[in-house]
């Protein structure tokens, strides 16, 4: 455990969103990691979840197995105050599955956090769920009336009543069978006593790799966890495809016929860490810096100098700068000991929320056109906050904001805890009235043609968020009832 512990002391995180402004962003739903023949399974899953951190701070929980019993231990909170060296010592075995929690379906609550454990006919099953499932209403109400007793509130249970209730053969045909109902996004981890099984929908909505370590195989949502335990990534596993991974090895099948690839575009502007590689072994922080060069080619200023918003900002800041050859710098430091809560003092100081959080450096700023890039504008209200401080705590003459993605106008339901629709300020306001809240000099987002012209194969993109074209919906609610959300 102490080996364990010094490894994540030496593998800083750079980037990562969980310590940012995260009350005014998209925050992701989960991370999931498993591995399959390790005698170390559940510490190395551990250290993965931790490397995952970011995609979800609720809680998190590992299953492992030793070939006839699937072990469980979970709770709410970050992953090393869940895991201690005690409770890692009650999971034993050479399989594993970890699952960081955010909740987007069900309350926050340790009946919510994953893996679910559950015995069946079939033996003893457990599940891990990145995503969000549009139709698990509709679902869960058919379900309930055959008589399915739900002990959580997520949508991931849905999954677990499907296979067991399914009338197919086999472990595998059920599963099969159940999957083909889900109707979203889902990257599921499944294990049984002596198997690991990874699935990813058809849309391939979320990321999720395959890797090799030491003899046994690794999946995870990004690569950056493979990174921390010296994994080797093999390969992305594809839309609609189906690993079962046992003692013989692979076997690959794809039941789940994919119509399209739409995956999340939004992992590359600020939900993926920066040293993952994802959708094909794309580099987030060579993208995110593109997005920033292609951002200034678009939207050029007379400036003294370019500052990131803190840490998510930083790659699409350094490419502006890069592109534009304005000098960069950080202009506003990030306090790194920030935890979720903190307690206010009585007496109001103006912006605290922002201030406990960032503080600007005036020798840098004082005079200065200061031009600020961050990834995004959801609400509005930390980036006005954030311009009021490099302005009067800062001293800048002026302010210009730079958005390295275009206006979000509608939310999302593939697994991203999103504001409703008219809380996301770009779906009601004009730019130039955003400009005038925020009281920015000058206020411009990166167009969604100069967004999709970076990566690689738009059309395999999903930019909803962007352009309100939904590619899946529940056969309950038609793309424009979901828009009212």
């Amino acid at each position: 455990m102490e080996n364990v512990k010094k490894l994540i002391r030496n593998n800083s995180i750079y980037s990562t969103p969980y310590l940012t402004l995260s009350s005014d962003k998209f925050h992701e739903e989960c991370g999931v990691f498993g591995i399959f023949g390790h005698p170390e399974a559940a510490n190395l899953t551990y250290l993965g979840l931790h490397a995952l951190q970011h995609r979800g701070q609720e809680g998190a929980g590992i299953c492992s197995s030793d070939g006839r019993q699937i072990f469980i231990e979970k709770s709410m909170g970050l992953v090393t105050d869940i895991f201690t060296e005690k409770r890692l010592k009650r999971l034993p075995g050479d399989i594993a599955i970890g699952h960081n929690r955010y909740s987007t379906a069900g309350a926050s609550s340790l009946k919510n956090v994953q893996p679910i454990m559950v015995n069946f006919s079939l033996g003893s099953l457990a599940i891990a769920h990145n995503g969000n499932l549009v139709n698990a209403v509709e679902l869960k109400n058919d379900l309930e009336a055959r008589g399915a007793i739900f002990q959580s509130t997520s949508d991931s249970e849905v999954i677990v009543h499907l296979i067991a209730s399914s009338r197919a053969g086999g472990l595998y045909e059920r599963i099969v069978d159940a999957v083909r109902r889900l109707s979203g996004a889902f990257s599921l981890l499944l294990m049984t006593e002596n198997e690991l099984i990874a699935i990813r929908d058809p849309y391939g909505f979320r990321p999720l790799s395959l890797g090799k370590y030491d003899g046994g195989y690794v999946v995870a949502s990004e690569t950056c966890a493979f990174d921390l335990i010296d994994a080797t990534y093999e390969r992305d596993i594809e839309p609609g495809e189906m690993l079962i991974i046992g003692s013989g090895g692979i076997k690959s099948i794809k039941p789940f016929p994919s119509v399209r690839q739409a995956s999340c575009i939004f992992e590359f502007i600020y939900f993926a860490r920066p040293d993952s590689n994802i959708f094909g072994n794309l580099n987030v922080d060579e993208i995110r810096k593109e997005f920033g060069r292609q951002l200034a080619r678009e939207n050029p200023v007379d400036a003294d100098i370019v500052i990131p918003v803190p840490d998510s900002g930083v790659p699409a800041a350094l490419g502006y700068s890069d592109e534009s050859g304005i000098r960069f710098d950080f202009g506003l430091i990030r306090n790194h000991y920030v935890g979720r809560t903190f307690i206010e003092p009585r007496k109001s100081i103006r912006h605290f929320g922002v201030k406990i959080k960032l503080n600007p450096v005036r020798k840098l700023l004082e005079g200065k056109r200061v031009l600020v890039v961050d990834d995004s504008i959801v609400r509005g209200t930390t980036s006005k906050k954030i311009i009021k401080m490099i302005k009067e705590g800062g001293g800048a003459k002026e302010v210009h904001m730079r958005i390295s993605s275009p206006p979000i106008v509608g939310p999302c339901f593939y697994g991203i805890d999103t504001a409703t629709r008219k809380e996301l300020i770009a779906s009601t306001h004009l730019i130039e009235e955003i400009r005038k809240f925020t009281t920015a000099d000058t206020l411009r987002y990166l167009s969604l043609e100069g967004l999709l012209k970076v990566v690689r194969n738009p059309e395999k993109y999903c930019a909803a968020c962007f352009n309100e074209k939904y590619p899946v919906f529940s056969t309950q609610d038609t793309v424009e009832q979901m828009k009212m959300f």
